[in-house]
C-alpha cells in the first residue's frame, strides 16, 4: 500500500521536496506513526514546528471549537480570536502592533517591506538596502531569497530582489564596514538554524542593537525557528539583552496551522497604514483560535519550565556523545534548538535513526539537528542517545 502510495504522489505532486519513503498517518505527542503502525519517535517536529507535540487535546478542541463558530470573514472586518492572540503577543513582548499572515517567509516579507516603508515615510527614500548574514535563511519569496544567505538555495533564480549586502555572522566589524548611507536595516537569525545551528558569541545581537541605534537602523529579528520556546524562553532575543524593531514569528505559534506574523514597535509599524500591505488568510478566526489556545497552553502547562529541564539533560547526553566518539566533532545550540557537528556527512545517520524509530533531520551536510517538541520527555531523549552512541560506535569501527 505505501508503494503504491507514494509512486501516485510522486505522479501528481510538484518534485520540489527529497521526501523519505515513509507514509505518515497518525501523531500523538513526541510520537508519530506511519500506514503500517510502525512508531516514531518524532525530534524533528515538522521542523520545529509542533512545539507542543502532534494532536494537543486543548488545541485541537480550540480548532474545533471555533470551526463550528466562524472560519474566516476577511480583514475587512475584526474578530475576537486575532484581538485577543495580537494583545498576547504584543504583551508578552518589546512590540505593539501585529501583521499577521500564512508563513514564515510571508513574515520576513513583510518586515523588508516595512524597513523600506519606513525610511520612505520619514523622507529617507535613499536608504532602503538590508545588511543580512551569509548562511541565513529567510524563505523562498523572491524578496526572503535574495535576503538569504546561502547560495545554494538562490540557484536558478536570477536576478534577485535587489539591496541587500551580505556580511559573516558573529562577525560585527564585518557588519560595521558594510554599513552605508543606503542602509536602512540589519535582519539575522539569533541563530541560525538551517545555517547549521549556528550561535553568536554571548556579546553579539547586544552589539548589533548598539550599532544599530548608532547609526539610526531598524533592527530585524527573524525569529521563526527560535521563537515560542524554542531556545528556553518565549522569544530568543530575551536572553540577549537586546531587543529588535521588527520581529517575525511562524512555524510553532499556531503548532502547524499555517500563520506567520510580524512584531513592530508602534514609531515603526506607524509606516504601514491602510492598504499598504495585506494577506486574505492573515489571521483568520480559525487559525487564531488554535495559536491563542497555544499560548494559553504555555502558560497553564509552564512548556517554558519543562522545555529548559529536558534540554539541559538533552546537551549534557549529547556532550556525552562527543567525548565518546570521535566524529562528533561539536554540540551547537540552545534550549531545544540543537545540533552536533560530524566529521562525516549526517545524512546516513539520519536514515539509521529513521530505520530504528527516530526522526531526526541534517543539514548543511554534516550537522544533525534536533527540534522535538517542547513536551519530549527524558526517557525519550536517552533512547535517542543510546541509538546514536551505537551508530557512532559502528561508524568507527567500519
Amino acid at each position: 500500500m505505501t508503494s503504491a502510495t507514494i509512486e501516485r504522489a510522486n505522479d501528481v505532486i510538484a518534485d520540489t521536496y527529497k521526501r523519505f519513503p515513509v507514509l505518515l498517518t497518525r501523531g500523538s505527542g513526541c510520537t508519530l506513526w506511519d500506514d503500517s503502525g510502525r512508531a516514531y519517535t518524532d525530534f524533528v517536529a515538522g521542523i520545529a514546528v509542533c512545539n507542543l507535540g502532534h494532536a494537543h487535546p486543548q488545541v485541537a478542541e480550540a480548532l474545533c471549537r471555533q470551526a463550528r463558530t466562524l472560519w474566516h470573514v476577511s480583514n475587512l472586518f475584526y474578530t475576537g480570536p486575532q484581538i485577543e492572540l495580537a494583545a498576547w503577543l504584543t504583551g508578552k513582548s518589546f512590540a505593539d502592533r501585529v501583521f499577521f499572515c500564512n508563513s514564515g517567509a510571508e513574515a520576513n516579507e513583510a518586515a523588508i517591506k516595512l524597513a523600506r516603508k519606513y525610511f520612505k515615510e520619514a523622507g529617507r527614500p535613499e536608504r532602503f538596502r538590508i545588511i543580512s548574514m551569509q548562511n541565513s535563511f529567510h524563505g523562498r519569496t523572491m524578496a526572503t531569497l535574495s535576503a538569504t544567505g546561502q547560495e545554494k538555495v538562490k540557484s536558478g533564480f536570477a536576478p534577485l530582489l535587489e539591496g541587500f549586502d551580505f556580511v559573516p555572522f558573529d562577525d560585527l566589524t564585518a557588519l560595521r564596514a558594510a554599513v552605508g548611507p543606503a542602509t536602512a536595516a540589519v535582519m539575522l537569525e539569533p541563530i541560525q538554524g538551517e545555517g547549521g545551528v549556528r550561535c553568536p558569541g554571548p556579546d553579539y545581537l547586544k552589539e548589533v542593537r548598539a550599532l544599530c541605534d548608532e547609526a539610526g537602523l531598524l533592527l530585524i529579528f527573524d525569529e521563526i525557528q527560535t521563537g515560542m520556546g524554542r531556545t528556553g524562553t518565549l522569544f530568543a532575543y530575551e536572553q540577549c539583552g537586546a531587543a529588535p524593531d521588527i520581529m517575525t514569528l511562524a512555524k510553532a505559534l499556531a503548532n502547524g496551522l499555517p500563520m506567520g506574523a510580524m512584531l513592530a514597535r508602534e514609531a515603526v509599524a506607524a509606516a504601514f497604514g491602510p492598504g499598504a500591505h495585506a494577506s486574505t488568510f492573515g489571521g483568520t478566526p480559525i487559525v487564531s483560535a488554535a495559536a491563542l489556545e497555544v499560548c494559553r497552553v504555555f502558560e497553564r502547562e509552564d512548556v517554558l519550565a519543562h522545555a529548559h529541564r529536558v534540554s539541559a539533560h538533552f546537551r549534557d547526553r549529547l556532550e556525552w556523545l562527543k567525548g565518546r566518539h570521535p566524529l562528533v566533532e561539536e554540540v551547537r545550540g540552545r534550549g531545544l534548538l540543537l545540533g552536533i557537528r560530524l566529521a562525516v556527512e549526517g545524512d546516513p545517520f539520519v536514515i539509521a535513526c529513521m530505520e530504528r524509530g527516530f526522526l531526526i533531520n541534517c543539514v548543511q551536510g554534516n550537522v544533525l539537528r534536533f527540534v522535538p517538541p517542547l513536551v519530549i520527555d527524558a526517557a525519550q531523549i536517552d533512547a535517542l542517545i543510546d541509538c546514536l552512541d551505537e551508530l557512532f560506535g559502528r561508524a568507527r569501527q567500519a
